[in-house]
């Protein structure tokens, strides 16, 4: 296993650390609790019960005198409960206890003293540790009594080691807790980051390692597949664009210059006419084709969403019908539409009603069947669970169910269609401003024909069927 400085740096490793010295805040608190809880009141009942002794033994003194406390202290000795009595005259000599004289300390004021004391007897002597509390009586004497309060000394150095261990063992699992956590976490965002080194290199098939944990990193390598996965269709799709656009218009191109040449070598200027028309259909339909991508790109770019406002649907369904109504009847066909009273939706009015348009020009050019047959085309407009589903359908052909995805791509005609005028950009037109949309461009079968739906989200709160 090698070592890496750069665990330390992680953010993993600092908020690990921060969280170290929190919980080793908390930790010491509550256990200093524990101690004042436990210690500190055995100590503090220890020395209340020493004063009320004192204070006990004073007033049977002043009572039963001399002779009286003697005898009191001489029966409290051979009862052995590990107190500790000294009554000591003037000259600190013993007139009766279990302690030979006053300690050093023991002069003075009235208080409190800490004094080594032997327990046992040779050879099981042991040095123990004593508190007492000295009060004078009359008559020059002192009366000391104390505890041998040992245990408890021992008991709080047990506690005390407890604590400091306890503290140092948290510290050092926190501490190596952090660092297999960085460890981890680095090591998946090492891998993130080679992986996007390679990918910045050139390689667009690559995608992010996903641990399969579901954690954060796992949604983010899952975000960033995703728009990897965006970014390599728009890169194939620019590749098949700029190959299909080279092909579509090179024909054209050629044509227009074959017939520009052909009228520059003649004087007629009835020739030179016709070839400036035929030119400016060719440029017509060229720039219509241009049109159509950059139309396109930008659905596609979501630079259209500025544009999207709450709006009617079933209004721009009426509108665009109204003027393809006409086209219809001219054709010998007819146009039926089928549209609720209103479909709040939020969309661009001007690409949605273009969408609706491209299946309209498709449903009058593949509609029918046979050359000169009227064609007669459906459009409704309804408001269905959460959603404004708008459908065009014809008579004519359909499309076959494994065509239906690929007609979506630019540039694709089908070859029944080849004979027909057009780009091959409609249906992508219409699939890129549902995109922009939230919606979908669903094709399906009329039976006969095409049925082609359109489906965005209505606004919300609103009735739908």
């Amino acid at each position: 296993m090698t070592f890496n400085s750069k665990i330390f740096r992680t953010s993993t490793f600092r908020l690990a650390a921060i969280y170290l010295i929190f919980f080793a805040f908390s930790v010491s608190a509550v256990l200093a609790y524990v101690y004042w809880n436990t210690v500190g009141i055995l100590e503090r009942q220890t020395d209340e019960t020493i004063r009320a002794e004192v204070q006990g033994l004073s007033d049977q003194y002043r009572l039963l005198s001399l002779a009286g406390v003697v005898d009191v202290l001489q029966r409290r000795i051979d009862e052995g409960a590990g107190s500790i009595y000294l009554l000591a005259n003037a000259r600190n000599e013993q007139v009766i206890g279990n302690i030979d004289k006053l300690p050093a300390s023991a002069s003075g004021e009235p208080g409190w003293v800490d004094f080594p004391i032997v327990v046992g007897r040779p050879p099981k002597q042991q040095n123990h540790t004593g508190r007492a509390y000295h009060a004078p009586l009359p008559g020059g004497y002192t009366l000391l009594v104390g505890r041998d309060v040992e245990e408890q000394r021992l008991f709080g150095k047990t506690i005390r080691q407890a604590v400091s261990w306890a503290l140092a063992l948290a510290l050092v699992l926190g501490l190596g807790g952090g660092w297999v956590l960085s460890r981890n976490f680095l090591r998946r965002v090492d891998a993130i980051t080679d992986t996007s080194r390679t990918i910045m290199a050139g390689d667009l098939t690559r995608r992010m390692p996903v641990s399969g944990s579901d954690d954060e990193l796992d949604r983010l390598a899952q975000s960033l597949n995703d728009m990897l996965g965006q970014i390599e269709r728009l890169m194939a799709g620019m590749k098949e664009v700029s190959s299909n656009v080279a092909h579509d218009l090179r024909t054209p191109l050629t044509r227009m210059r074959a017939r520009i040449e052909s009228a520059l070598r003649t004087e007629d200027d009835a020739t030179h006419k016709q070839a400036l028309e035929k030119t400016l259909e060719d440029s017509d339909r060229l720039l219509g084709t241009f049109n159509a991508l950059l139309s396109i790109a930008r659905a596609e770019a979501g630079h259209s969403r500025e544009g999207l406002a709450e709006t009617d649907a079933a209004s721009i369904v009426h509108e665009v019908a109204e003027l393809y109504e006409p086209i219809v009847e001219d054709a010998g066909g007819t146009l039926t539409l089928d549209v609720d009273a209103s479909i709040p939706v939020k969309a661009d009015r001007q690409l949605l009603a273009q969408a609706l348009s491209n299946l309209l020009d498709n449903a009058l050019k593949y509609g029918v069947v046979d050359e000169g047959e009227a064609t007669a085309v459906t459009v409704t407009a309804k408001a269905v669970d959460g959603k404004a589903v708008i459908t065009v359908s014809d008579r004519g052909h359909g499309i076959a169910v494994a065509d239906r995805t690929r007609v979506l791509d630019r540039f694709v005609r089908l070859d029944e269609s080849r004979n027909k005028p057009g780009n091959g950009l409609g249906l992508s037109l219409v699939s890129s401003v549902m995109k922009l949309h939230g919606g979908s461009l669903t094709l399906g079968d009329a039976a006969p024909g095409l049925l082609a739906t359109l489906e965005l989200p209505l606004l919300p709160d609103s009735k739908t069927a």
